[in-house]
């Protein structure tokens, strides 16, 4: 039986405009996308019927639990009109996995937004908090939800 942790399920304050109706892929299932190295498009995802959407939020994160996630997505994306989703190389020693150095870039996104982020504070969130906020910094990445995700996982 997989054990589902919090930070498996966890929606951000700053998500609550697309939570319930899952139009967009919450940070979550991000990082259970990224663990296994599955690029699912938003177009898959709103092919997925609601009721599947949410299994994907509450998909427990242990090895085993991912494992069957990536073949699940695998199977039910094969006879959509994007076809299969791709695979990707597993996130391993990503920034947001590492606690032993604060990314520049969050560092100076944090900053830019009137708040410190210090390496103690970023060792001590969750891996998820981290990959938000990180994912959150990236460029490319639409910045808009960046304050409210360094409010809510700092203060």
């Amino acid at each position: 039986m997989a054990i589902i942790t919090n930070q498996a399920r966890h929606c951000f304050h700053f998500e609550e405009d697309f939570t319930g109706n899952w139009r967009c892929i919450p940070l979550c299932v991000r990082r259970k996308l990224d663990l296994i190295g599955v690029k699912l498009k938003l177009s898959h995802w709103l092919y997925l019927p609601q009721q599947q959407r949410q299994e994907l939020v509450d998909w427990a994160d242990d090895a085993q639990a991912l494992v069957r996630m990536r073949d699940h997505l695998q199977n039910c994306t094969r006879s959509m009109p994007d076809g299969t989703v791709n695979n990707l190389p597993p996130a391993t020693m990503q920034p947001w996995q590492l606690t032993t150095h604060l990314p520049p870039l969050l560092s100076k996104a944090a900053t830019r937004y009137g708040t410190s982020l210090s390496l103690d504070q970023w060792a001590k969130i969750t891996e998820l908090e981290r990959f938000a906020l990180f994912k959150l910094a990236c460029p490319g990445h639409d910045h808009h939800n960046l304050k409210a995700a360094l409010n809510e996982v700092l203060l």
